[in-house]
């Protein structure tokens, strides 16, 4: 009699657990869920795979990857649910599981196509998510850009829906930072989309620096009441500075997002603050914005969690790859990276 799509019986697997690896193990399958885990031979019937890693399902905090999938090209917006079911595919068979899709809760005149269009993509991926067209489970990230005046007002819209579990604040204001070498940042936008000329750099760029001295200090206040009121955890960005640290220990964060310097991630973790780095700076060896290595602070003790940003399958990548960097971090201590601490 043939076994129920819901039970199955794997062996000769290299399991890994929360704390240790089975080198020759089984898996039984029952329901849905993880019924047994033996180590050794199988009970009969099993399905060998070879010796093939079995880890638990990923946990993405943060990808920004679906608007790759809703604007391919620029001026190009594709429709949201063909795009929100291409991206959970992607994840899929990236090993992620669970993921929280980082979307961005602003606009900014004459930016990206998709900024102001977070409620069309949760729309979206609820609506993927009703009519059973998903493989992951999904919820929202809102990436909050402290210094941007429609700031608040989105947020406000944004933050009572059911699947946010993240805000993030953020600033990317030239000259602090992500971009304190405000070189990187005018190289990041001249390849960027065809690029921008340096007069239309020296417009935007003023006009961020006009917007931080008028709203960033009101936004930043009422963002952090904003997820208190709904309890909404909050992860601070690109911790650079011994005040940066001091404000994130002041909002109550709780995860550090991609931190650009060693004495930043130094005193987020003393202030029990997870660190978050991404793992194509694992993969890539260091960061493409020129900022501290992810395998840096892995050594120092200081890497927490892991995350694909732009890139979902780095993830299962940089896990793998973090022991081969880092010989005192064994195979569970990487995958709790992408599992159980995110």
């Amino acid at each position: 009699m043939c076994k129920r799509p819901s039970e199955a019986l794997i062996a000769n697997a290299r399991i890994v657990l929360a704390d240790q690896m089975i080198e020759r193990g089984w898996i039984a399958v029952a329901g849905g869920h993880i019924a047994e885990i033996g180590e050794g031979r199988a009970p009969a019937g099993a399905e060998d795979v070879g010796g093939d890693l079995i880890t638990p399902g990923l946990i993405e905090l943060h990808t920004d990857h679906l608007e790759a999938h809703y604007t391919p090209r620029p001026k190009v917006l594709w429709d949201p649910m063909a795009a929100v079911i291409a991206y959970d595919g992607q994840l899929a068979i990236s090993g992620i599981t669970t993921v929280l899709d980082s979307l961005r809760a602003w606009r900014e005149d004459d930016a990206d196509e998709v900024q102001g269009r977070t409620s069309t993509l949760a729309a979206a991926i609820s609506s993927a998510r009703d009519s059973n067209l998903l493989r992951a489970d999904h919820f929202l990230h809102l990436r909050c850009e402290i210094p941007m005046p429609s700031l608040v007002h989105e947020a406000r819209v944004l933050a009572g829906l059911p699947d946010v579990r993240l805000m993030s604040l953020m600033d990317h204001t030239p000259g602090q930072r992500q971009f304190r070498d405000e070189g990187k940042l005018r190289d990041y936008y001249r390849r960027k989309d065809g690029g921008k000329t340096d007069a239309e750099l020296d417009l935007l760029f003023e006009k961020r620096l006009t917007n931080q001295k008028a709203y960033a200090a009101t936004n930043m206040r009422e963002i952090v009441a904003l997820a208190r009121d709904h309890r909404i955890p909050l992860a601070s960005h690109d911790d650079t500075t011994e005040q940066d640290v001091a404000d994130a220990v002041r909002e109550g964060v709780v995860v550090a997002e991609f931190p650009t310097t060693l004495e930043a991630a130094r005193g987020l973790h003393a202030a029990n603050i997870n660190v978050l780095m991404g793992a194509p700076n694992v993969v890539r060896g260091g960061s493409h914005s020129g900022n501290i290595a992810a395998v840096d602070l892995a050594r120092e003790g200081l890497l927490d969690i892991l995350s694909s940003d732009y890139i979902p399958s780095s993830l299962l990548m940089g896990a793998l790859r973090l022991p081969h960097h880092v010989p005192s971090i064994d195979l569970p201590a990487a995958i709790r990276t992408v599992t159980s601490r995110p």
